[in-house]
C-alpha cells in the first residue's frame, strides 16, 4: 500500500484485478489515480471519496440555491419586488395606454421575461392587484375575506394605478439586462420612489432561508420617511388588509411576533358578529375552526351564519346559559379569531441575502429616494440646458438671418462653414460652442417656421425654460428639502385614499382554562367498570372541560390523576372521582389487622398517571368523604364481652396533614361501619359514648 498525494491509500503493483496486456497496472490503481486527481481541487476529508460527479452535484446545487434565493423567492431591497412582480409591472408599463388590459394579454407579454409559465404569472398578478396600491382591477379578482379564487385571466382586466405610473418608472434612469432568452431587455430593478417592500409585504421560502415581511400603512411609511429626512424619531407598525385588532408588544422594529384578533361585536345578549378577521385566515377557515372547537367541546355555539360579501360578517348565536361575553373570550382562546404572526425581514441587497429591521429598510429606501430625485433633477437640468441652447440657436439663426448665408452655397461643406461663421459674432449669447448635432438641427428648421417665427412668444418660452432651470438648480442645492416636499405631496394626494385598517391595541391574554365550557359529563358505570364522558353510568356525573384532569381513588387506597377520558376501564373498586384540588381537605378512615385510624389530609401535588397510596399496605378504606363532616358515627362488629358497640367522634379534632400520614387511632376493635350520618342499624336509645382520640 502507498499513500496518494491527498493522503488516501492506493494499492500498487499487480493484483487480482490485473488484466493481461495492462503492463501490471490494475483497474484499482487507475481508479485510485482518478480519485486523487479529482481531489486536488479541495482538501481531502478522511473517509470521503470525491469524484467529478460530486463536484458537479455540489456546483449545481449551489447554483440552484442561489437562483431560487435571488431570482424567485426573496424580494430585492432596491425596489421591494420579487422578479415576477417586477416583470408584471414592467409589462403593464410597456402596454400602458390608460385603458384596461386583459390580464391574459399581460400574462402573455410577461412570458417574454419570466421563464416559469403563465399560471405563476397570473397568480402573482392577482395577489399584487389585491394589495390595492399598484394595479387597478376590473372584474372578479376573488374575495380576500372568503378566499374565493379570481376568475380566469381572460375574463379580468387591469391597468397601472396613477401612483404606480408616476412613482415606479423612469426609463432613462433604469438599468437593463438581457432576458432569459436574450431577445428582450428587462430592468434589473425599477427606479421606485416608494417604500414598496414594507407597503406590500411578502412571504418567500427559498433554499435554506425564508422571509416574511408584514405589510404596513402607506401614509405612515411616508410620514416616517419625512421624519428620517428631518432627523426625527418614528415608529412603524404593520397594517393588514383584512383589518383586525393588533397587539404588537412582542414586535420590535420588524423582528418578533404580532398577535392579531378578529374584531367581534356583541350585537345583543345572545348574538355576536365577527366584523373583521385576522390575516392568514378566511371566513371559511375561521368558521371551520369554530366548528372544530364545538366538536371538541371547547365552546358552545347554537348556530353560525356567514353573511360575508364585500365585508366580513359572521353571526354566531349563543346557546342557553352562555353569555355573549363568555363566547367572545372562548372564540379568542380556541379558534382562529386570534393568530400570532412572526416577522423576519430577509431581502436581497447587492446580490446577497441579508436580514434587516424595518427602520433599516426604511432608511435605505429614503436614501434611494433622495438619490433618484437627485439623478432625476440632474437629468432634467441637462434637458433644460439643451432646450435653452436649442431655443437660443433658433432665435439667433432666424433673427440674425443666418439662414440667408446658405442660399448661395453650392456644397454641404460650404453650408456648414457659412452657418459657423454666422454664429461666431454671437458666441456670448450661446451656452456652449456649436456642435455638429446643433448644425443638423438648425439646417432642419423649416421655412414655414422661419416665416411664422414669433419673437415675443419665443422670448416668453425661453423665460419659462430659464425659470424652470433655475428652480431645478435650486432643488439640486438642497435635495433633502426637495425630497421632503415630494413626500408631503404624496401624502396630501394619496394619504386619504389609504386609511389604517388594523387598529393597534393592547389586550389581556385569554386563559383557555378559565373560558373553557364544561361540555363533557363524566360518569361511572360500576357494573362494567368503565369511566368517561362516553360512558352511560349513574355515579359521580362530573361536568368537565377539555382541560380538566380527574383524581381517582380506589378501595385499596391507591390513587392517581389522569387526563379526561372518553372511556377508561377502572374496575369496580373505584370509590371517588373528582377534579384534583391540592388544597382541598378530605376525611378518611381505614383499618388493618391491628387497629382502625381516622385522618384528615390534602392530596397536594401529583404527577399525571403516577400511582400513589394514601393508606398503608394490607389496609382497606372504611370511610372517605370530601371536606370534614360535623360528626362521625362508628359502629363496631359484635364481639364477646363487648360493652361499647357504637361511638361518635368529632373529626375536626384530627389535624390536617399529608396523604401519607397514619392518622389518629380510633380503636383496636373491629369496626363494622363509619358514616357521617346515623346508619339504619344505629341504636339511638342505646349506650353511645364519645370517642377520645389517642
Amino acid at each position: 500500500m502507498a499513500e496518494s498525494a491527498n493522503g488516501s491509500s492506493v494499492t500498487m503493483g499487480g493484483s487480482a484485478d490485473t488484466k493481461p496486456g495492462d503492463n501490471g497496472v490494475s483497474e484499482a490503481h487507475v481508479q485510485a489515480e482518478a480519485v486523487a486527481a479529482a481531489s486536488v481541487h479541495r482538501p481531502f476529508q478522511p473517509g470521503s471519496i470525491e469524484l467529478p460527479l460530486h463536484r458537479r452535484v455540489d456546483r449545481s446545487f449551489l447554483e440552484y440555491a442561489s437562483y431560487v434565493i435571488r431570482d424567485r423567492a426573496i424580494p430585492n431591497l432596491a425596489d421591494g419586488l420579487k422578479p415576477v412582480q417586477r416583470r408584471i409591472l414592467w409589462s403593464l408599463h410597456q402596454n400602458d395606454d390608460g385603458k384596461f388590459i386583459k390580464v391574459a394579454n399581460i400574462v402573455g407579454h410577461c412570458m417574454q421575461y419570466h421563464p416559469h409559465g403563465d399560471a405563476s404569472i397570473g397568480d402573482a398578478l392577482v395577489v399584487l392587484a389585491n394589495k390595492r396600491y399598484l394595479i387597478e382591477r376590473q372584474g372578479n379578482y376573488g374575495n380576500l375575506y372568503t378566499g374565493d379564487p379570481a376568475a380566469a385571466p381572460r375574463y379580468i382586466e387591469c391597468r397601472l394605478t396613477e401612483l404606480a405610473r408616476k412613482e415606479l418608472f423612469h426609463d432613462e434612469l433604469t438599468e437593463f439586462v438581457a432576458s432569459y432568452d436574450g431577445r428582450k431587455q428587462e430592468p434589473v430593478v425599477l427606479p421606485s420612489r416608494l417604500p414598496l417592500l414594507l407597503m406590500l409585504g411578502t412571504e418567500g421560502i427559498a433554499v435554506g432561508l425564508s422571509s416574511r415581511i408584514l405589510p404596513h400603512n402607506f401614509p405612515e411609511l411616508i410620514e416616517a420617511q419625512i421624519a428620517i429626512l428631518k432627523k426625527q424619531t418614528f415608529k412603524i407598525l404593520p397594517d393588514f388588509p383584512t383589518g383586525g385588532l393588533m397587539d404588537a408588544r412582542e414586535y420590535a422594529d420588524g423582528k418578533g411576533t404580532v398577535k392579531v384578533r378578529a374584531r367581534i361585536k356583541v350585537k345583543d345578549e345572545s348574538t355576536v358578529v365577527i366584523k373583521e378577521i385576522p390575516p392568514t385566515t378566511t371566513t371559511e377557515s375561521l368558521t371551520a375552526s369554530i366548528e372544530d372547537a364545538v366538536r371538541k367541546g371547547k365552546l358552545k355555539v347554537k348556530s353560525i351564519h356567514d353573511f360575508t360579501s364585500e365585508e366580513a360578517e359572521i353571526e354566531l348565536k349563543c346557546p342557553a346559559g352562555v353569555t355573549a361575553e363568555k363566547l367572545v373570550d372562548a372564540l379568542y382562546a380556541f379558534t382562529e379569531c386570534e393568530v400570532s404572526i412572526t416577522s423576519r425581514i430577509v431581502v436581497i441587497r447587492e446580490n446577497r441575502p441579508v436580514e434587516m429591521t424595518v427602520s433599516e429598510v426604511l432608511r435605505e429606501n429614503t436614501s434611494q429616494l433622495v438619490a433618484l430625485l437627485k439623478r432625476d433633477l440632474e437629468l432634467r437640468e441637462r434637458k433644460l440646458e439643451a432646450e435653452l441652447h436649442f431655443k437660443t440657436l433658433v432665435r439667433i439663426f432666424i433673427e440674425e438671418r443666418i439662414y440667408k448665408r446658405i442660399e448661395n452655397c453650392r456644397t454641404a461643406d460650404a453650408v456648414v462653414t457659412a452657418v459657423r461663421e454666422g454664429f461666431k459674432p454671437h458666441r456670448r449669447q450661446m451656452l456652449r460652442d456649436l456642435t455638429d448635432e446643433d448644425l443638423e438641427m438648425l439646417l432642419g428648421v423649416r421655412i414655414r417656421r422661419i416665416s411664422l417665427f414669433d419673437i415675443q412668444k419665443h422670448r416668453e418660452e425661453m423665460t419659462a425654460v430659464k425659470a424652470e432651470l433655475e428652480g431645478v438648480r435650486k432643488h439640486l442645492k438642497n435635495v433633502t428639502k426637495y425630497a421632503i416636499a415630494h413626500l408631503e405631496g404624496l401624502l396630501e394626494t394619496y394619504g386619504p385614499m389609504y386609511p389604517r385598517l388594523t387598529r393597534s391595541s393592547r389586550y389581556d391574554e385569554v386563559d383557555a382554562r378559565e373560558v373553557a365550557f364544561k361540555a363533557f359529563k363524566v360518569t361511572y358505570d360500576r357494573e362494567s367498570g368503565y369511566l368517561g364522558y362516553k360512558v352511560s353510568g349513574d355515579e359521580f356525573k362530573l361536568d368537565c372541560t377539555k382541560f380538566d384532569k380527574l383524581l381517582l381513588l380506589y378501595r385499596d387506597g391507591h390513587y392517581q390523576v389522569v387526563e379526561l377520558p372518553e372511556k377508561l376501564f377502572v374496575g369496580s373498586d373505584l370509590i371517588y372521582c373528582g377534579l384534583p384540588d391540592r388544597d382541598r381537605v378530605f376525611t378518611l378512615a381505614y383499618t388493618n389487622r391491628e387497629a382502625s385510624y381516622l385522618k384528615r389530609f390534602t392530596f397536594g401535588g401529583t404527577i399525571l398517571k403516577k400511582i400513589y397510596h394514601c393508606i398503608p399496605p394490607k389496609s382497606r378504606i372504611l370511610f372517605f368523604e370530601p371536606e370534614t363532616p360535623a360528626e362521625l358515627f362508628i359502629k363496631y362488629k359484635p364481639a364477646p364481652y363487648q360493652k361499647v358497640s357504637q361511638q361518635t367522634c368529632n373529626p375536626t379534632e384530627v389535624e390536617i396533614k399529608g396523604p401519607k400520614t397514619r392518622g389518629r387511632q380510633i380503636s383496636i376493635k373491629d369496626v363494622g361501619s363509619i358514616n357521617s350520618k346515623p346508619p339504619r342499624n344505629w341504636d339511638a336509645e342505646g349506650p353511645t359514648t364519645r370517642l377520645q382520640f389517642i
